[in-house]
């Protein structure tokens, strides 16, 4: 499975989300579907999409938070998991998207290449919702039932090691966290 398809069965649902995205592949990615004042790309910040979305959905309570992580991004603060767990906001769903590989800044392998089940490891920290997918039809069902259930929730995405031709953006990063903020507040 592609990521960017599994970005565009996302997409039209997430005109009034709050959405926070990782650095690299799933920024550009997502950003090539069309910018939105609602969607912050957490450049230079590898690792703590998820940290970021636990304080948006606990701040927001009344606003939906989509969390858009990778594999690599997530392994870097895995902590993260039992931090979100504890505090369980209804309003969360965390995508994970899992290439085996830190894509974005080489390629390199990452753990689950060898195994590491994250959707294993937020169910052992308290996700009660987390599910590994392979395909586009498994991912449309998992994603329509996180927005129904109204609970904390994890899709962990089996998705291919590619990615866009470039990372670049023409969205500057205080441009992005300027619009975001005014986004936010006026909400």
């Amino acid at each position: 499975m592609q990521r960017i398809d599994a970005l565009r069965v996302m997409y039209a649902d997430i005109n009034d989300d709050i959405v926070v995205t990782i650095m690299g592949a799933v920024a550009a990615e997502l950003y090539s579907l069309g910018h939105r004042k609602n969607f912050f790309y957490l450049q230079h910040a590898m690792g703590l999409a998820s940290s970021m979305g636990l304080g948006l959905a606990l701040s927001k309570p009344n606003k939906r938070v989509i969390v858009l992580d990778g594999d690599g991004s997530l392994l870097m603060n895995l902590g993260t998991l039992s931090t979100v767990a504890w505090h369980a906001p209804k309003n969360l769903i965390h995508i994970v998207f899992d290439n085996q590989s830190l894509l974005s800044v080489g390629g390199f392998p990452t753990a689950t290449s060898a195994g590491s089940d994250l959707a294993g490891v937020a169910q052992k920290s308290g996700y009660v919702h987390a599910i590994t997918v392979h395909s586009s039809e498994d991912f449309t069902g998992a994603w329509r039932a996180a927005r129904e259930r109204h609970e904390l929730s994890m899709i962990v995405s089996k998705v291919d090691a590619t990615g866009p031709k470039s990372f670049l953006m023409d969205l500057p990063l205080l441009e992005n966290r300027f619009q975001f903020q005014r986004w936010l507040k006026e909400d």
